[in-house]
């Protein structure tokens, strides 16, 4: 039976510290030289309706290195972007390819395509989650303290994709996090209702949420798609920048995460980002 990587909820606690940790040590042997390519013969389609940097490079590389062969996808380049149905786009990838990345701005788009391709698809951005980023961070934070658990984020800024996500981490791991966000600007309800009340915390204040925590972590105050947006929530947002102010409110020794791309002087001062 096929499976797919749409939010953090298709994975239990115990499959994501094992991807944590799988990736950890699938790292340390691409340090040594050490080939490792079980997908060898695969072939992976990479479907991008929005610009990436990251997570095209990330992907790219990682199915190369792995041993398949990553074929790119731009959205405005294929029959998709001229009308063709998700379905039928699909079925036809489900018989040339052996799994799915997408990068989207729907996220009923990409479960519309999962629920009618027959082989794997993973989120690799939508409007609501960010499936992969969150564990790429989490990566981070147990190659930092050598686990993911008993730790406090702080997430200042906007209550967008990320921060969906890492509610939905802080749903299937044990570790608190603290959200920051403007009023009008907090997570949506259909994933709060999926937070632990004693774990998840929201607050409009970014003093209150950083109090204490190990991770600052921030995002961009305007996502693409929301350019008309940008000067009014520059305004809203003025006072969550994270500054060395705020960091010193957090736990010491606590450091500074952003998934990027970042914009010094709005959502994180240049002295905390390159400091």
């Amino acid at each position: 039976m096929k499976r797919d990587l749409l939010t953090l909820l298709d994975l239990t606690r115990e499959e994501i510290l094992q991807i944590v940790e799988e990736g950890h040590r699938l790292k340390a042997l691409q340090k040594r030289g050490i080939s490792y390519r079980p997908l060898l013969g695969k072939t992976i389609a990479m479907i991008f309706e929005k610009p990436s940097t990251r997570t095209r490079v990330s992907f790219e590389v990682g199915i190369a290195q792995l041993g398949a062969t990553p074929l790119v996808l731009h959205a405005g380049e294929m029959q998709l972007g001229r009308g063709e149905t998700v379905e039928d786009t699909a079925r036809v990838l489900s018989r040339y390819v052996d799994g799915i990345m997408i990068r989207a701005y729907s996220h009923q788009a990409v479960s519309d395509l999962a629920a009618a391709a027959t082989i794997p698809v993973i989120n690799g951005l939508t409007d609501a989650t960010h499936p992969c980023q969150i564990l790429s961070d989490l990566l981070t934070i147990y190659e930092r303290r050598g686990s993911v658990e008993g730790i406090t984020v702080a997430y200042v800024g906007d209550g967008n994709n990320v921060a969906h996500s890492w509610i939905l981490a802080a749903s299937q791991l044990d570790f608190t996090l603290k959200l920051g966000c403007p009023a009008g600007y907090e997570p949506d309800s259909e994933f709060m209702e999926k937070a632990p009340k004693n774990r998840v915390i929201v607050s409009n204040d970014p003093s209150e949420a950083v109090a204490g925590a190990e991770v600052v972590y921030t995002d961009v105050w305007a996502s693409m798609g929301q350019e008309e947006e940008a000067q009014k929530r520059l305004r809203d947002f003025e006072r969550f920048q994270v500054t060395p102010e705020l960091m010193a409110r957090a736990k010491e020794g606590a450091w500074f995460m952003h998934c990027l791309p970042a914009h010094r002087g709005q959502e994180v001062s240049a002295e905390v980002i390159d400091g």
